[in-house]
């Protein structure tokens, strides 16, 4: 065999074989969903209720479903603030108090480190595709039911 076919069939090899690791290593990490309800609307929304998972959160996606959310469950109502470091989808996000009604909804920009605030202490945070609150007419006030205790 010519030397240099057999070093491009290594390495073609090589490559070939580690293919399977670099798309695991690219997977982005996946919560336990819930479905939530704001008023005839149902959410599928993933749960980030660890600190490790907050941290993670929407990171890296590319996409999300029309009706795909994360609910972020913090230990007691606090001043939250969210940001869209490495952040691929534009989001709005629901600061929403400890009964579950929305405090104020702000819309947030990809690959962005602007802080998005609560306007008061809040218990959970649910981030969905941007827009998507305006489109189903949903406000501050709404109530959403099926929220993680």
């Amino acid at each position: 065999m010519n030397p240099r076919i057999f070093v491009q069939a290594a390495v073609a090899a090589l490559l070939f074989s580690a293919l399977p690791a670099i798309t695991s290593a690219q997977q982005v990490a996946r919560f336990p969903t819930i479905s939530l309800t704001a008023g005839i609307h149902v959410i599928k929304a993933e749960v980030a209720a660890r600190d490790a998972d907050r941290q993670q959160g929407l990171m890296n996606r590319e996409k999300m479903g029309a009706n795909e959310g994360m609910v972020f469950l913090f230990d007691a109502p606090a001043s939250v603030c969210m940001w869209m470091k490495n952040t691929l989808i534009p989001l709005s996000v629901a600061f929403i108090d400890e009964n579950g009604n929305i405090v104020n909804i702000e819309d947030m920009q990809p690959q962005t480190t602007d802080s998005h605030c609560a306007k008061k202490p809040v218990r959970y945070a649910l981030e969905m595709n941007q827009g998507w609150f305006k489109q189903k007419n949903i406000k501050p006030g709404t109530k959403i039911e099926g929220l993680p205790k």
